[in-house]
């Protein structure tokens, strides 16, 4: 890691945890996994199988994450001709020169096991009339190896059968519980962490898991933007807690637009519904009001290129033609496929206004997926001992500057499984039962101001202006300079008469938020290059001399960014002693 400034020691966390009031009562545990998508469901179904004592904590219901609305499928080399090797090339090539590569063959090899062994788990995915799976292809992939279930519900397949087995196992969970701060102890490693549960229950108000071991599977950020297509619980609320806890994280500039969102209106907001790449897989068109096919001559596979170059297409062309959306043209899909591939799309096009079967779809591109977040190595293991991440919170550089399409919930797979393993040998080895972690007493005074529910909307409109699809280093010096004054505010209010807003899900909610948009704001002002996802219209071209290498940032004691670059395109291991702080001045936060 490159850099000089003001570091802290990693090992020791920052000191700074959100307002709010000291648990209320606590659980005991080996291991708590925070999140009930599948990279957390795998965790916990693991961990619980190798004899730990297990929690599931998750902010909504079991079922209620990204998980369950990813449509397209999961992709692994199941298909006759299809490998392994081929499916790293078309992942590496996605990632635009910023994959881990070793991260990326794990992904491969030991994924199309992970997928037999969802499907024993009670997954149901579509098969031929022969009885192997059905597979389709989609953006970026050279071979059919996206496995899919009931058409286009392929998340909502894997959700159910992953609660079910979760039910059927007896695991303890608790639903409805936001997860506040990382417990740790005296030397600094995992104790736990506290969280608030809304509404009634077993348990509520504020309380705490103690546990030896975290599982930070909370999902993406995607509602740091306007539109976007994640669910509403998508705050950012791991890599928020992570960066608190003294955790590094990395890439967060790189965020997946999805191309082909359905066009609600300019003014549309919240969770927006998603039109499957798998269309495009199977056959549609992307058009201009003119009926022209403009993707094809920008790349060799034209509308199946990978997501950030049709995003970018896309994002042309309505500027080209001063247009809001472009359109998805289906139509020869004819009616009888439209129902029987893509019945959830059809539902959602129809429920508003819009007949695939007779008109073409207007789209554009949506914030969708985060590439990056809380940096992890080849086992889970993130740089505060003790706490480890996996699925979308996590950065373990499977997909570099660019996501391959149906990568993520195969990561979730692999990766929930290898941290599984991880801590069921450190229990072995230790004995964490015999380990009752002592966590450092919960501060008496705020440390960190809340900011007024309203700020999320007002984080939203900053970031869809600044730090959206097409980015500057003046749009996104204007997105980090309102950013700070929004926490400014917060923090002069605070200084002046100790008062911060109140407690709450909606405070917590919008104070992640801040937290994790700065560091994306902050991460895509300093890479002054094109790559992937990320796109600055003031630096149109990639430069792998000055660039191919990954942006890492920690959260200082005294709130303030530390951010910088690694040396390589390599990351340096998690375990390793603290690095000098980095190059860049340090931001206040």
């Amino acid at each position: 890691m490159t850099g000089k400034g003001t570091g802290s020691d990693t090992a020791n966390g920052t000191g700074i945890r959100l307002h709010a009031p000291a648990p209320g009562w606590a659980l005991t545990a080996d291991v708590v996994v925070v999140g009930s998508g599948v990279a957390g469901l795998t965790a916990a179904l693991r961990c619980e199988a190798a004899g730990l004592r297990t929690v599931v904590v998750t902010k909504a219901r079991l079922d209620d994450g990204s998980t369950r609305w990813a449509q397209g499928g999961i992709a692994a080399a199941l298909g006759e001709g299809d490998t392994p090797e081929q499916h790293l090339d078309d992942t590496l090539v996605a990632g635009a020169g910023l994959c881990d590569e070793e991260a990326v063959r794990i992904l491969v090899t030991e994924g199309p096991d992970a997928v037999r062994r969802l499907i024993a788990t009670g997954a149901h995915f579509d098969e031929s009339s022969e009885g192997s799976l059905e597979l389709t292809r989609e953006g970026g992939h050279h071979r059919r190896r996206i496995a899919h279930a009931g058409g286009d519900a392929t998340g909502a397949e894997i959700s159910r059968a992953l609660v079910e087995a979760v039910r059927a196992r007896g695991l303890r969970t608790v639903e409805n519980a936001l997860v506040l701060d990382l417990l740790t102890d005296a030397e600094g490693r995992t104790a736990g962490v506290t969280l608030h549960v809304m509404g009634e229950g077993q348990h509520d108000g504020v309380g705490a898991v103690h546990a030896p071991a975290v599982v930070l599977a909370t999902g993406g950020m995607g509602q740091v933007y306007s539109a976007t297509t994640n669910p509403s619980v998508s705050t950012g609320d791991g890599v928020a807690l992570a960066l608190r806890a003294g955790a590094e994280v990395s890439d967060l500039e790189f965020v997946q637009f999805h191309p082909t969102v359905l066009f609600l209106g300019a003014d549309a907001e919240g969770q927006q519904p998603l039109v499957s790449e798998a269309v495009r897989g199977e056959g549609a068109h992307l058009v201009d009001a003119d009926g022209v096919r403009f993707m094809v001559g920008q790349h060799e596979l034209a509308e199946l290129a990978p997501r950030d170059i049709v995003a970018k297409g896309i994002t042309r062309r309505m500027l080209e033609q001063d247009a809001e959306h472009m359109f998805l043209d289906a139509r020869h899909f004819g009616a009888a496929m439209w129902e029987h591939r893509f019945p959830t799309i059809l539902a959602a096009c129809r429920a508003n206004g819009i007949d695939p079967v007779t008109e073409p779809v207007p789209v554009a591109p949506a914030a969708h997926y985060a590439s990056g977040g809380v940096r992890t190595d080849a086992r889970g293991r993130t740089t505060v001992p003790g706490l480890y991440a996996c699925g979308e919170v996590a950065c373990t550089g499977v997909h570099g500057a660019n996501r391959l399409a149906s990568n993520s919930l195969l990561e979730g797979l692999v990766y929930a499984e290898r941290i599984a393993a991880d801590i069921a040998a450190s229990h072995a080895e230790d004995g964490l039962h015999a380990r009752v972690p002592q966590p450092v007493p919960h501060p008496e005074t705020p440390a960190h101001p809340l900011l007024a529910p309203e700020t999320r909307f007002a984080i939203q409109r900053i970031m869809t202006s600044g730090a959206g699809v097409l980015r500057s280093a003046e749009s996104l010096a204007t997105a980090a300079e309102q950013l700070q004054r929004l926490h400014t505010d917060a923090r002069d209010a605070l200084d002046e008469d100790g008062k911060t807003s109140e407690p709450g899900v909606d405070t917590w909610e919008a104070t992640n938020l801040l937290c994790v948009a700065r560091v994306l704001v902050a991460a895509a002002l300093l890479r002054e290059e094109t790559r992937g996802c990320h796109w600055r219209e003031d630096h149109a071209d990639r430069d792998d001399e000055q660039w191919r290498r990954h942006i890492v940032v920690r959260l200082n004691p005294d709130r303030t960014l530390a951010v910088g670059t690694t040396d390589t395109a390599d990351f340096p291991p998690t375990s390793r002693q603290p690095h000098q702080a980095p190059p860049s001045r340090p931001q206040e936060q």
